[in-house]
């Protein structure tokens, strides 16, 4: 019979602090590799505004790295066409008076 080397966690995810850094770390610096610094500035932009769109395009960009599908650095209006094909469409409402 094994034990679990950490008790109080089941899963095995202990929500450790630490972990949290070093995973934030990581990807701020797979990032730094696959943006170049104009695209990582709007990224950063687009975070003060928008945090949850910030993250979607984060892990849409990390899971084509993983999927070796990002074979150079991203540029600044090829980081644009993603924003555009992730954000949800805008429905606009027009109102005819007759």
């Amino acid at each position: 019979m094994s034990q679990n080397p950490y008790p109080d966690d089941a899963a095995g995810d202990h929500g450790d602090p630490v972990d949290a850094e070093v995973g934030a770390a990581q990807k701020d610096a797979a990032l730094r590799v696959l943006l170049d610094p104009d695209a990582r500035a709007r990224l950063a932009n687009i975070r003060m505004v928008r945090p949850e769109l910030a993250t979607g395009v984060e892990n849409y960009l990390l899971g084509l790295a993983a999927q070796g599908r990002a074979t150079h650095q991203i540029t600044d209006s090829q980081l644009k066409k993603i924003l555009v094909s992730i954000q949800q469409p805008r429905r606009d409402f027009k109102f005819s008076r007759v």
